[in-house]
This record gives C-alpha cells, sequence and structure tokens, in this order.
C-alpha cells in the first residue's frame, strides 16, 4: 500500500480530513519528499527538521488546510509564514492552482533552498517552474507585501500575540490561522469581514516553536 495514501486515510478515519478537497491534495503532495530522514515521514508526528525548527505533524497539516480550504479556491492568494520544508505551501500552490499564488516565507535561507529542492520532487514541481509558486528567505513575521492582499495566511510558528502587519496582508474576506501564545498557545481562526473589521475564534490547543528572529531561533544550535 502506498504510505501516504495511508496516512491519509488514517487522518480521514480520525476525522482530521474531512473534505475530498484535502484528501486530494494531501495525497498529491508526497510528505516523505519534505521530511529529512524518510523512516518516519508517515508517523502522525512533528519532526525536527534543523534550524532549532520543526514541521507540523499530518494531522495539524490536516486541520490548517480544512480551516483555511474555503480561501485556498483556484485562483486565490496564499501566504505560508515559516515555510520550513515547503510542504504546506506545496498544498496550497496545488489547492490555488496556477492561475493563483501561493507564497512561502522562510527566515532560514537553507530551509528555502531545501524547500525549491523538495518540491521539485513533488506533484507541485510545475506551478514552482511557472512561478505560481514561491518561496523567499524573509522575516515572516513581516508577511510578503509584495503579493498582499491574501485570501489565506498560515502562520507556522507561535506569536505572543497577532501580528497587525499578517492581518493588514489579509484580504477582506480573508482568513488567517496562526498559533497564539507562550507556554498555553491556541491555534486562533482570524476572519477579515468584507468591512475590514476583524473576528477570531480559538480552534485548539497546540505546541509551536516561537516565532522569532532568525538570530533568537539559531541561538545555541
Amino acid at each position: 500500500m502506498d504510505k501516504n495514501k495511508g496516512l491519509v486515510e488514517h487522518l480521514e478515519q480520525y476525522g482530521m480530513i474531512k473534505s475530498t478537497k484535502v484528501a486530494e491534495t494531501m495525497e498529491a503532495i508526497d510528505r516523505r519528499l519534505f521530511v529529512p530522514g524518510e523512516s518516519a515521514a508517515y508517523v502522525d508526528s512533528p519532526m525536527p527538521i534543523g534550524y532549532n525548527a520543526t514541521i507540523s505533524a499530518p494531522h495539524m497539516h490536516a486541520t490548517c488546510l480544512e480551516l483555511l480550504k474555503d480561501h485556498l479556491q483556484p485562483g486565490m492568494r496564499a501566504l505560508d509564514v515559516g515555510s520550513g520544508t515547503g510542504y504546506l505551501t506545496a498544498c496550497f500552490a496545488m489547492m490555488v492552482g496556477p492561475q493563483g499564488r501561493a507564497v512561502g516565507v522562510e527566515h532560514i535561507p537553507e530551509l528555502v533552498v531545501t524547500s525549491i529542492e523538495n518540491v521539485k520532487r513533488s506533484a507541485a514541481a510545475e506551478l514552482l517552474a511557472e512561478g505560481s509558486l514561491s518561496f523567499y528567505a524573509a522575516d515572516g513575521r513581516l508577511g510578503w507585501p509584495e503579493l498582499a492582499p491574501y485570501d489565506a495566511i498560515h502562520v507556522g510558528a507561535a506569536s505572543a500575540d497577532l501580528p497587525p502587519t499578517l492581518i493588514q496582508q489579509l484580504k477582506p474576506g480573508g482568513r488567517m490561522v496562526i498559533p497564539v501564545g507562550n507556554i498555553f498557545q491556541e491555534l486562533k481562526v482570524v476572519d477579515k469581514k468584507p468591512d475590514g473589521s476583524i473576528s477570531a475564534y480559538d480552534e485548539t490547543s497546540v505546541r509551536y516553536v516561537p516565532l522569532t528572529s532568525r538570530a533568537a531561533q539559531l541561538q545555541g544550535y
């Protein structure tokens, strides 16, 4: 049996994947290509990717994709802050398609290089080649204003509060999913209404590495 397909079926069985769209996307983007050392690629747990960073557990990726799926329709724009090895950004690209834009921002340049190599071996390779999927080495706390506003923003590290810059880059009608908190963190779902006002709710308790500067992240590494 295809192990990646098996992982997706496991997540469907446990109710983490609810929609066909998310199941198809996670089946298309093989997690093994984005995880260092293939042995545990299909285990439902976070894994270290070097540089004091981690790749989230598959069930967290599924949760975020489900929360954002209505904002990842073909032709829409998505920003992945702290894109790590590029997995979730590649999923975003598959969902928004060649007419959309998926942008990964990561402050560790070596991980950006790795992301691009990973994607080149994946089902999203063509989207990277055509330019609808791109990765940049930059401070994710500042988002990526060049392609704003975004229909969907995902933040892969915990912020002490809601970053105003990222809220600013969210399109009216758009949604951001971000872990917020220090020791105790909640995965917050932030919706920007058509009039620009913000509403937010807590989806689930989580544990993410902090959203911080490159220097602070690499300290002691």
